[in-house]
């Protein structure tokens, strides 16, 4: 069985521990916890396979979810098309925001591509494409990606299995990331950079740009300027963007606003 034309970003380098993880942990079933699929009836199979090809956000939001620490929104259901979770602003709402709030916005977001890029459980995340809808933020001023259907995961402990199949060997999980047409490059190539200079071409800017003071703004451009370039390295830009956090920490306020880390701002530095 192969679906056609339904390229999946969620399974373009897939694993059998990321493919065990979706299993165990896919709400939609009875008796949901086990990594093997006979609870599953074949109703069960075609709808989680047909979520993956169209929209595999409520599936991350169930396999990586917020209250394990994952910069995600809590999963509260779906029907068909339509996904049930916790309201959020978008991003693109704060772009004028004042400069503290600026800051601490972008201080965050820096923080969640970095918990993307380097966890405790190995996986790599980075996003395809980005756009401000894709982030959102809570009445507490707390950040979280809202729309993770643009996110690819590689499993840095196990690699990627994609790169070992052939025409004959390829299964449903296959078909789902190339249509069972052609053969994608390896999932090496996708660089640990990526995420972080489309962030910084096409929202940090946005957030940033002109609202500080002399000579703070001139470091904060510099820094943007050095992570939005596609032909910088990944040190370049991993190195462009820890300095950019450093000079966003400071410019950041405790106050009531950030509910999310207030009072503990007050009493600890780490907020």
């Amino acid at each position: 069985m192969c679906l056609q034309g339904l390229p999946s970003p969620f399974l373009r380098c897939p694993s059998q521990r990321l493919l065990d993880r979706v299993v165990r942990r896919y709400a939609e079933v009875a008796d949901a916890g086990s990594i093997f699929m006979d609870h599953f009836t074949d109703r069960d199979k075609l709808r989680l396979l047909y979520t993956l090809a169209v929209n595999a956000h409520p599936i991350i939001l169930q396999i990586f979810p917020g209250a394990e620490g994952w910069p995600l929104p809590k999963y509260l259901g779906s029907c068909g098309r339509f996904l049930i979770s916790t309201s959020t602003r978008p991003l693109q709402e704060f772009y004028d925001a004042p400069p503290e709030q600026a800051a601490d916005l972008a201080y965050q977001l820096l923080g969640v591509l970095e918990t993307l890029r380097n966890n405790d459980l190995n996986y790599f995340f980075y996003f395809t494409h980005v756009d401000a809808d894709m982030f959102g933020i809570f009445d507490n001023g707390h950040l979280f990606i809202r729309n993770a259907s643009a996110l690819g995961v590689i499993d840095k402990q196990e690699g990627n299995q994609a790169s070992a199949r052939t025409g004959e060997n390829e299964d449903i999980f296959s078909c789902l990331v190339s249509g069972c047409q052609s053969q994608l490059s390896s999932c090496d190539t996708v660089p640990e950079k990526q995420s972080l200079v489309l962030v910084c071409q096409q929202l940090l800017p946005q957030l940033l740009q002109g609202k500080f003071p002399s000579p703070v703004q001139e470091e904060i451009d510099s820094a943007l300027s050095l992570c939005s370039k596609d032909a910088s390295t990944d040190m370049e830009v991993l190195g462009a963007t820890s300095q950019l956090k450093d000079i966003l920490r400071p410019l950041r306020t405790c106050d009531p606003r950030f509910a999310y880390r207030y009072p503990d701002c007050k009493y600890n530095d780490r907020f």
